[in-house]
């Protein structure tokens, strides 16, 4: 009976150290996993918030793009108007643009003696002419001093087409220059920029230093 009460401790510590051995095991598998899980965890809110982050960038760098980009410039309407006047308009705006800020051309309005299409630009004079009104010269950002009888100072509209502002008819008025190169001055000026000189026509198609020397008398760049 000794033996046998020997042998069942033995046996019972055997099975004890075993159990042990297991719940240790089982202890440091949950704890490895759960380290695993919080760490999962944590990397998906990490990535989560990435996109965010980046998103707000990308668009606080648009909007700082845009307002870096988008210039205000002054623009005089004359003539067949409703309200002619001075106004501040985009950079990018257009001569249809600004004739509906004057209000739109009145009855009298000759509406082909203006490129509705055509970029304005920063001091531009844009004139819309009456219906039989001799359109050949058009008043512009260029004028001449003269004296009155009163021996007062008044300034007289230039005979010089100003060819940074000046739109397809007013172009075409020029010796020489036919609708195709006139559309050729201003797709010239819509991609680079007011000419800074007459001379500065040798860089459009089909003007060269003959043509332009003809031009000089008649036409203008301020």
């Amino acid at each position: 009976m000794k033996m046998i009460i020997e042998q069942v401790k033995e046996h019972f510590k055997l099975v004890l150290g075993v159990a042990l051995v297991l719940i240790l095991a089982v202890f440091f598998y949950l704890r490895n996993t759960r380290n695993d899980i919080e760490g999962t965890v944590v990397l998906t809110e990490k990535s989560a918030m990435t996109p965010k982050v980046e998103k707000s960038a990308v668009k606080q760098s648009s909007e700082s793009q845009k307002s870096e980009t988008k210039q205000h410039i002054m623009v005089d309407i004359k003539g067949a108007v409703k309200k002619p006047a001075v106004y501040q308009v985009d950079s990018h705006a257009r001569v249809g643009d600004v004739i509906a800020l004057a209000g739109g051309m009145t009855s009298q309005a000759d509406s082909k003696s203006v490129n509705l299409a055509q970029k304005v630009t920063d001091e531009m004079i844009i004139y819309v002419a009456s219906i039989g009104e001799n359109i050949t010269v058009i008043p512009s950002a260029t004028a001449d001093k003269t004296t009155n009888e009163q021996g007062k100072s008044v300034t007289a509209a230039s005979d010089k087409v100003n060819i940074n502002t000046a739109d397809m008819t007013q172009l075409q008025s020029l010796t020489g220059i036919g609708a195709k190169k006139a559309q050729d001055i201003i797709d010239y000026r819509e991609q680079n920029g007011p000419f800074k000189t007459p001379e500065d026509l040798a860089n459009v198609s089909g003007f060269g230093e003959k043509t332009i020397e003809k031009l000089r008398e008649n036409i203008t760049v301020d």
